[in-house]
Parts: C-alpha cells; structure tokens; sequence
C-alpha cells in the first residue's frame, strides 16, 4: 500500500535493491515502516531492530508475522517491555475473540497446544477459529464440533466442504438453525428433507438448496414456482429442467434486472452460480450448448479442452468478452486470436495466468500497443520488458496514472524519467518510481534527505 504523505519513502522501502543502511533510516519514519511493512523477503536484523526501535508494539506484531531470523524472534520473545514481548500474541488473541479467521499454525503457536487441544478450549471464540481453519481434522474432532454446546462453533464446523458430515447426522444438522444453511447445500437431500428445509421459510437456506447439486428432477421442479431471483437463476442453470423453462426463468430475472432489482442483478451477476454440471456432460451433449443464448452455458463449454476447431472458431467470435476470454485460455488459442482480443478488450490482471503470458501470444506484437487510443490497453506495451526509452517517454506522457505508475516500475526505465516520475503528483506513480530497483543511490539519499532522515 502507498503511503499517501510521502509516497517516495513509502516506495523506497520496497525497494530491493535498498541497502541495509537505507532501510535503516527509512525504519525511523512511519512511512518508511509502512512500506517495510510491504516489503518482500526477510529483514535484515539491524532493519528489524530499527523497526522496533521506532515502531513499538506495531512493529512487533509486523516482524514476528512476517520472515525475520530466529535470533531475531528470540529477541523480540525476550524483550523488556511486555507491550513488545506480547503484542503479536495479544494481536492474535484480540483477532479470535473478533471472530477473524486465524491459520491453524498461527493458534497453534501462539497458544502452545496441538489442534485436538484447542478444539476442545472452554472459549467458543477460540473453538470456532480452529473449526475453520483446521480442515484435515479427524472426524472424531469434527463429531465433536458439529455437537458443540455453542452455535458459532457448529456454523464454522460446516463452513467448509471438508472434513463434510457423516450421513448419520444429516437429519440433526438439517434441525439446527445454526449449520442447516451449510449442510444443506452440499448433502444429497431425501424428498422429505428437502420439503422440510423449504417450509422453514428462511431465504438463505432456500438459496442453499437451491445450489445443491444433488438435487433431483423432482426437486428442482418444486422450486420453478419460486418468485426469488436467485432461484430462479439456480433452477435456470440446473441439468433437469427444459430449454422453453430456462429460457423464461432467465428472461424473468432479466427483467427484474432491468427494472432495478439489486437481488436479481446479484442472482445474474455476482452471485457465482454456473451450470457447472455441463464440464462432464459428453462432447456430444456439450456442443449442444455451442448456440444457447445464455452466455453462463458457453462459458462452461469453453473451459473445456477437447471441442472441435469448428466449435472453438464460434467461441473465438463469441459475442459476450467473457466467453471469448475463457476460450482464449485453452492450450491451442491461434496467436491471431490473442491479439485481436486484447487489443479489443485489454487485458484482466487479476486473473492468472495473463492472456499476454500465453505461450502462443505473439510478443513481438507488444510494443505495437504503445499508441493504443485506450490506456488500459496501451498499458500492455509495458509488458515487454525490453521496451524502448522513446516508447516509455511517450507512455509517461498519458494523463491515466495508472499508465504513469506502470511505466514507473518498468525495469527498462532511463534515470532521468524515473526522476521525473518521483516527483508526479500521484502519490501511486512516486511510489512505483521509488520502488522500481534502476532507483540509484543519489536518488535514494535525495529522497532521504528531502524527508530529513
């Protein structure tokens, strides 16, 4: 994260190629920890003991959870002050009794018992944190949750698919209010169970059901009555029901979208639901879906690795970017393909592996994105790490600072374009600047000094 004040130490402190002496300095002023606190790799012992010198107890917490040397964490364990010695334990027990998800490692080490131990604690609080992250737990441990006296523990017991519930408790999980949401949408369900979970009444465990994937022909049937957006979308997507009954459940939730309904646009959009069903599915019965109108369908047939060129070609030119996105990650996609499609569309960098990184990408086509109208798609010019000074130039000159701090921690950068960008008033581009390892020594001590340490 940048630190918005003085993004240049913030950046600087990330910095891997920073010396220790620098990090030194940087440790004496809050934004130079803020970004320690970001940095990558180990800390030097004379950074963490800067670090605790001029951070206290917030710093403790940082090093012990992050990698410094065992000399180091020794000397934090045995520290004086009680505020240092105990504030990374006293953070983790104020982030249990929060309620906030903790590594089975983390309660393990700070609480000095083995799992089957904690699991067992007389605090819930402390129960409940071990019933999430302790997923390789015998089911012994697990029987032992699931009738925990407390129902915050039993809830986190079925949070997960795994450890899972034994068949002989399905009945007692689907009576308790506190896990029926869980279970229920994972468990192959009676008919009587599953009409009892529907005269609860209650939304959520109606949406949990409604996304069991055991549900039968009978079931899904009973819910094509249902007014609820988002069942209306589970029962769309499931393998049971006709073309004609899809086809209206999804023009209904459309309609409702369009006329503003935030639940139908969540059930449409952001809810995760996908007839995931259709991966199995034979070829045959898989291209069958090559031509449905609803784009959730071909974006399941494009996951797949084995369709026809045919098939692929109408993929490839699918009218929804998402489908054609999905299509463009399979091994074969033709380097025309690639191209076309993100200089269309650009890229989303928050999806591994990048479409820029595919072996098939024609890389050379790079530095042809440079003068790209659209920035987020000029941007992938800066993907190629050999990328001329004049084209760099010309990339820093883009009002989207976006576009500024990309060409900030580009490797290539030359000295007096990396000065130019520490001193640009988004704080994100000075921070990448000062980060980017081509930051020489001069400019390191000038950015030091400008702070006064």
């Amino acid at each position: 994260m940048v630190h918005l004040r003085r993004p240049q130490l913030s950046g600087l402190a990330r910095n891997l190629a920073a010396p220790a002496d620098v990090m030194v300095r940087l440790a004496t002023h809050e934004a130079g920890r803020h970004g320690l606190d970001m940095r990558e790799g180990q800390l030097p012992d004379p950074v963490a003991e800067a670090m605790l010198r001029y951070g206290g107890s917030d710093s403790a917490v940082f090093l012990v959870r992050r990698r410094v040397s065992s000399q180091m964490r020794r000397r934090i364990a045995q520290h004086p002050d009680p505020a240092i010695r105990d504030a990374y334990a006293d953070c983790v027990r104020a982030m249990v009794d929060a309620e906030i998800p903790m590594d089975i490692e983390v309660l393990v080490d700070i609480f000095g018992r083995p799992p089957a131990e904690l699991a067992a604690d007389s605090d819930p609080k402390l129960r409940a944190r071990v019933a999430e992250s302790w997923r390789d737990r015998p089911m012994a441990v697990q029987v032992a949750l699931l009738n925990d006296a407390d129902p915050g523990v039993r809830n986190s017991a079925t949070g997960a698919e795994h450890p899972g519930v034994p068949a002989e408790y399905y009945d007692q999980c689907l009576s308790d209010p506190a896990v029926r949401s869980n279970v229920a949408r994972r468990i192959p369900l009676t008919f009587e169970q599953f009409e009892r979970l529907l005269a609860t009444g209650d939304a959520t465990v109606l949406h949990a059901v409604a996304g069991n994937r055991h549900l039968t022909a009978a079931m899904v049937a009973r819910l094509e009555s249902s007014m609820d957006p988002s069942v209306r979308v589970a029962v769309a997507y499931s393998r049971h029901v006709t073309r004609h009954t899809r086809d209206r459940l999804l023009a209904q939730v459309k309609a409702q979208d369009a006329a503003g309904s935030i639940d139908a646009r969540v059930a449409l959009h952001w809810s995760g639901r996908e007839p995931s069903w259709l991966r199995a599915a034979p070829l045959a019965e898989r291209l069958t879906y090559l031509d449905c109108p609803h784009a959730a369908f071909r974006n399941v047939l494009a996951t797949s690795r084995d369709l026809p060129d045919e098939a692929w070609r109408k993929l490839d030119d699918d009218p929804d970017v998402s489908v054609r996105r999905t299509a463009a990650r399979r091994p074969g996609t033709p380097p025309h393909v690639l191209l076309r499609l993100l200089r269309s569309h650009g890229e989303t960098f928050h999806v591994q592996p990048l479409l820029v990184d595919h072996p098939n990408f024609p890389r050379q086509a790079l530095r042809g994105f440079v003068d790209e109208a659209d920035p987020r798609i000029r941007t992938l010019a800066l993907e190629d790490a050999d990328l001329p000074a004049s084209a760099l130039r010309r990339l820093a000159a883009c009002e989207d600072p976006y576009v500024r701090g990309r060409v900030a921690g580009h490797p290539n950068i030359t000295v007096d374009l990396l000065e130019r960008l520490l001193a640009d008033p988004d704080p994100k581009v000075a921070d990448s600047a000062a980060a980017n390892r081509a930051l020489s020594r001069a400019q390191m001590e000038h950015i030091l000094t400008e702070a006064g340490i």
